[in-house]
């Protein structure tokens, strides 16, 4: 009967970050690959968590989530950002943000009509607006710098514009939004009274005295902005799965209706366990920014101390270095020799965009390691000059 997948979604197959999983298990390479900490989290919200589960918190949480959670939440758009957020109607816990972002796109797009995002871009988004029957319009960020063409944004908005999807701080390029480009994004989205829903899960990993502006706090956006962060990025514990959507009333509403047939509820017991982490005093906050800003530090020297240009990070887990200078024209068959020879992972840059060609030589690079596992894969970078 051949391949029984829906068309719209045959081209997301196995990602490149279980391949490239695969292949740092098949050589011992030092996994800069995937986007995970390899430490565990604040103590404080671990032991939330287990008091959780043996004080018998382990069934289904209320399908909104819960109330403790969607305070702590409301309580932290107002302590960082001046937003006013109603923990009862304006809050939404989801099973991570991935789900959040798949639902809200699911809610508020209708078959046929077009998201528009910045290229590359995290995969989930392509596969949601492929879920949703959409099409999407994608805005390249542009290597070195990551700067955007105004023309190139304003051509990607139609009639057919439904939603914008905006992730800021930006993975896999490490750019944080400014001011001005994040008024454009926001002019345009209401010229064509589409919706925007902002990824901001790495909005507390940023570096160099840049700052995470979210964009519903510019004038005239919080009623058109969904915005969606959670709790894994945060305080290291990607594997439990606690997001959260915040915003009008009636849209958060929209994301629960989509929302509560995909999981239902999930991430009992850490949701209370997340609110502890969200109430942790500003030393925790800014000792969390230092300590992956002088990770990034280290990858980045050992990166261009081979010779290789790197994009500026201003936050995220992530560098984009460009293995031109090696002769690398196809960085994907460079990832995959990379364990092999070197002993290091990374991942292709192009698997994150549309337009594959202009990324062809770029890989990135995870920080967000311990320090020695860092020294380590830089070691072995270091053959590449060899």
């Amino acid at each position: 009967m051949g391949n029984p997948l829906v068309s719209r979604m045959t081209g997301f197959g196995t990602t490149i970050f279980a391949e490239m999983t695969q292949q740092a298990l098949r050589y011992d390479a030092v996994n800069l690959g995937q986007g995970f900490p390899d430490t565990d989290g604040p103590r404080e919200v671990l032991d939330a968590a287990v008091e959780a589960i043996r004080s018998g918190q382990n069934q289904y949480p209320p399908a909104r989530g819960v109330p403790l959670l969607r305070e702590a939440v409301a309580e932290h758009q107002r302590r960082f950002y001046g937003l006013q957020v109603d923990p009862d109607r304006e809050v939404l816990v989801t099973v991570g943000a991935t789900e959040a972002i798949a639902a809200a796109v699911l809610a508020l797009v209708e078959p046929g009509q077009e998201v528009v995002t910045f290229e590359p871009y995290y995969d989930s988004y392509a596969a949601s607006i492929a879920l949703a029957g959409a099409h999407r319009r994608t805005v390249p960020l542009r290597f070195p710098d990551l700067s955007f063409d105004e023309a190139d944004l304003r051509a990607a908005f139609s009639e057919r514009t439904g939603l914008v999807l905006l992730n800021t701080p930006h993975n896999p390029t490490g750019k944080v939004f400014t001011r001005e480009e994040l008024e454009l994004v926001g002019r345009l989205a209401a010229e064509h009274d589409a919706w925007v829903v902002t990824d901001e899960v790495y909005e507390h990993l940023v570096f160099d005295g840049h700052r995470h502006l979210p964009l519903a706090t510019l004038p005239g956006m919080a009623e058109r902005t969904l915005t969606v962060s959670s709790g894994g990025k945060t305080f290291s514990v990607t594997g439990w799965k606690v997001g959260w959507v915040t915003g009008p009333a009636e849209a958060v509403a929209a994301v629960a209706a989509v929302k509560q047939f995909l999981t239902f509820v999930g991430s009992g017991p850490f949701q209370p366990a997340v609110a502890t982490g969200l109430r942790l005093g500003d030393d925790f906050y800014q000792g969390l920014a230092a300590s992956m800003q002088a990770k990034r530090d280290v990858l980045v020297e050992a990166l261009t101390g081979v010779g290789l240009p790197v994009a500026p990070c201003a936050g995220t887990y992530f560098v984009i270095a460009d293995a031109s200078p090696l002769g690398v024209t196809d960085a994907v068959e460079f990832c995959r020799r990379l364990p092999r020879e070197v002993g290091v992972v990374g991942v292709p840059v192009s698997a994150f965009c549309d337009d594959k060609e202009s990324v062809a030589s770029l890989v990135r690079f995870a920080f967000c390691k311990r320090e020695e596992v860092l020294r380590e894969g830089a070691r072995r970078l270091a053959r590449l000059t060899r």
